[in-house]
């Protein structure tokens, strides 16, 4: 039987809503030790922001910490349920050159998928999955 996302996601995901602030997203990623934050409006799945979008859309733009997340959100969402199977996901991050996919059933974020996760279940012996498994910078 194929491995699912379910097998190998983060489960409950960071979530941030779309008109909270960049700095609110920020801090759940500091938090959390993670790149990115999955972005709801009204607690359904709209986006995802990462830390290099706070980085590129804000910072370098002149924007401040009370951007709205909205404003920084890459608009163009790619999502996966937990049934898919995990050769799915790799083919959607490979051909749409993504590194999180947010993992969404009945419109209500339960996972994320990150690169590291796969470099994690696949070959924690690689340089990738050494850093993944690593514990966070302090």
């Amino acid at each position: 039987m194929a491995q699912t996302v379910a097998d190998v996601m983060t489960s409950n995901p960071a979530t941030v809503e779309a008109n909270d602030t960049v700095s609110a997203a920020a801090r759940l990623m500091r938090d959390n030790d993670a790149g990115g934050v999955i972005v709801t409006d009204g607690g359904h799945v709209c986006g995802i922001i990462t830390d290099r979008d706070i980085a590129i859309r804000v910072m370098a733009d002149g924007k401040g910490p009370d951007t709205p997340v909205r404003e920084a959100s890459s608009e163009e969402l790619t999502t996966v349920s937990p049934d898919a199977t995990v050769d799915e996901v790799v083919r959607l991050m490979r051909e749409r050159a993504i590194r999180r996919v947010p993992v969404v059933r009945n419109d209500q974020a339960v996972g994320i998928v990150s690169l590291g996760d796969l470099a994690i279940e696949r070959d924690s012996r690689s340089a990738l999955g050494d850093i993944s498994a690593a514990p966070p910078n302090q």
